[in-house]
Parts: C-alpha cells; structure tokens; sequence
C-alpha cells in the first residue's frame, strides 16, 4: 500500500481594499520610495481600515473563497487552524470563530502562533494529522492584521508590514504528491529581537505602557535580517541536499515575503534561476501568517501537477524551518 501523504488540493486568498504606498509613507516619516525598496523591495501593502474588523474578518474571507473555487461543503471540514501572530482578541479562538462562520460545524479548531513562521508550521501540523488517518479534509488559513500592531510613526517597521489573508485545503493523497520533508528550527536567542514588550502576562496593559507604546512592534532590524540570511538559506539549502534535489529538481521557491534581500540570500544558496522564485512582497509587503498562502494564490495557474516546491520561512522567537512539497494538481 502507498503511504499516505498530505497534499494541497485548493487555495484561496484576501487582501484589503486600502493600498498604502511608499509615497504615501514619505508624508508620515522620513522616508523615500527609493530608501524603502532598495532595501527592502516593497513597493505598496495593503491595510485593512475597516473599524472593528480583525485577522478573522481577512481569514473567513479567504477561507470562503477557497470554498467557492473548490466546490467545497465547508461540514466535511474535519479542522481548521488559524495561523496568526494578530488574534482577534486573547483567549478567545479565531479559529474557532472562522470555523463556526463558514459553517464547519463538524470541524474542530484552534489558533497556531509562530509569528513569521506559523504557517510553515501550520502545513507542519495538518500533515501529520492526514497522514495520521484522524483526518482527511483540514483547512489551514494564515491571516494577520499586522497594521494593528505597527506604530506608524517609527520607520524601522511601518514600511515592512500589510494586511492579508491566504488558505489552504490538505487532503490525503497515496499517489505521491503532498508534503515530503521538513525541517523546523526555533532559538530562543530571539525574544529580544522581535517582540511585542506589552499585553501579555509577563507585562499586562496599564497606562504607562500604552504611553510608552509598549504594545507595538518593536525589531531590532540589522540582527533580525542577519539571522533570517542566514538560517533559511540553510534549512532551504539543507532539504535540497536530505532529498538529493538539485537546482534543475527544483520547479519553485516559495519564501515567506519579508524582504527582497532575504528571499535573494535563500535563492542563491539554492542556486536556482530567478524565475524560479515566487514573489509578490512590492504589492503586499510582510503579511506574517499570509504570505506563503498568498504566493500560492497568485502563482496558482503556473504551478502544475508534480511540481517540487521548496517552502521556507523565519520569523520571531525565532523560529525557522523548510518544507518540500510536491503539488498535487493542475488548476482548471
């Protein structure tokens, strides 16, 4: 009997409306175009200014979009995990939320967080539940409101991060397409360098700390991009070299979009051709938890049926990791 592997069968996305440009940027810091997508290659992002709407609003979307290109009843849903580093609100689940509003009502749900890499973890986790047998149709959405948690007065993050949303339907499949490998890193080295100083339990809300503006994103940007150049280039260059890959093996790279010279780093390591790199970080910047799935959802008509893909990722904490996948499907 074939082992049973878990593959992607469909995908869906969503982006705001609003479209937030570096020239826009340059009448609320200091900051030009050129400055922005010289080093880092994000040309506009999109933000989410609704009132009241959070990373679920983004993610029911994309997970409704998904249901209606696939066709699929959301009941034979068995779960749903919500990958996400901006949940709508503590303790209550998102994913549960998204679950009971798309109408997974036999699916169970709950939220991952691994900042920048949680969806890479995500495809981790539904895998080994397919492969499990427990299982057989997970829904996994990556979505995050990072404007929520950027003050848009400090340079150093408001011009990286956007809003979004992606999905990802896993299935078993014994034919040999779905998940292969992985390899999966995290250093607690990180904490200082990524964070969020206020709102949990270690430093709870108070006046002083909404003064301060402890509760937005703080990156201490130079050791962040050294860390990043260097372990997902390695984790990528090191699945290649497990599965006896070469560059010419490789159909594309699927990075997580948090800066040009980062995905350029891990694409040279891996010595692939340039049109072989999935990118889309100029029109979306870094949606965290969204930007692998809304690779997937725009590349989706030039990925073909036994496709190798190199998926890879790093975000706080830190965390890192590589994933190869053989797509399952040809888009109709």
């Amino acid at each position: 009997m074939n082992q049973t592997k878990a593959a992607i069968t469909a995908v869906g996305s969503y982006l705001p409306d609003h479209v937030l440009t570096n020239k826009m940027l340059e009448d609320m810091v200091e900051t030009n175009d050129e400055w922005i997508t010289t080093r880092t290659g994000i040309k506009e992002r999109r933000i989410l200014k609704d009132e009241g709407k959070g990373s679920s609003y983004m993610g029911i979307k994309a997970a409704e979009n998904l249901i209606e290109k696939a066709n699929l009843d959301p009941k034979e849903i068995d779960l749903v995990l919500f990958a996400t580093a901006t949940p709508d609100m503590p303790v209550a689940s998102s994913a549960a939320y998204t679950a009971t509003k798309i109408g997974a009502t036999n699916a169970f749900s709950y939220d991952l967080q691994a900042a920048c890499s949680s969806f890479l973890f995500g495809m981790s986790t539904a895998s080994s539940y397919i492969e499990s047998g427990r299982y057989r149709k997970i829904l996994l959405v990556g979505a995050d409101k990072m404007s929520s948690i950027i003050d848009y007065t400090d340079r150093a993050t408001c011009i990286i991060f956007g809003d979004g949303a992606g999905a990802v339907l896993f299935e078993p499949n014994k034919d040999g397409f779905g998940l292969q490998d992985e390899i999966l890193r995290t250093d607690g080295i990180g904490r200082e360098f990524l964070k969020i100083d206020a709102g949990g339990s270690q430093m709870p809300a108070t006046e002083e700390t909404v003064k301060n503006k402890q509760h937005y994103v703080f990156q201490d940007g130079r050791t962040v991009f050294k860390f990043a150049v260097s372990n997902m280039a390695d984790v990528s260059e090191k699945i290649m070299l497990r599965n006896n890959l070469k560059a010419d093996d490789v159909s594309w790279l699927v990075a997580h979009q948090a800066n040009k010279r980062i995905i350029d780093a891990t694409s040279k390591r891996m010595n692939l051709d340039q049109e072989k790199v999935l990118m889309n970080i100029q029109r979306y910047g870094n949606t965290t938890s969204a930007t692998l799935p809304l690779l997937l959802s725009d590349y989706e008509k030039q990925l073909k049926k036994g496709d190798n893909i190199i998926f890879a990722a790093f975000g706080g904490g830190f965390s890192w990791g590589s994933i190869y996948l053989k797509w399952a499907y040809n888009t109709k």
